[in-house]
């Protein structure tokens, strides 16, 4: 069994901060194997996540965005008149 370094406490798995996994020691030699979170060496530091580029929005969100935007305006172009 392994002890806790800062609190001394007992423990038979981990369980990552991130996402909840909680699986023995060995799993977690590279972070996290469900979402990549990891902490520096040593356990000092802040922690920090491993975490995939945000992928852009489908052309359709933007389409959209622009054809309501004009609408707004042609009403209240309308409005005015």
């Amino acid at each position: 069994m392994k002890a806790c370094p800062h609190c001394g406490r007992f423990f038979a798995s981990i369980r990552c901060p991130a996402c909840g996994f909680a699986g023995a020691e060995r799993l977690f030699a590279g972070g996290c194997p469900s979402c990549g979170y990891s902490a520096p060496r040593g356990g000092a530091g802040p922690l920090r996540a491993k975490k995939a580029p945000p992928s852009p929005l489908p052309l359709w969100v933007y389409v959209l965005s622009v054809a309501a935007l004009l609408a707004v305006f042609a009403v209240l172009l309308t409005a005015l008149m």
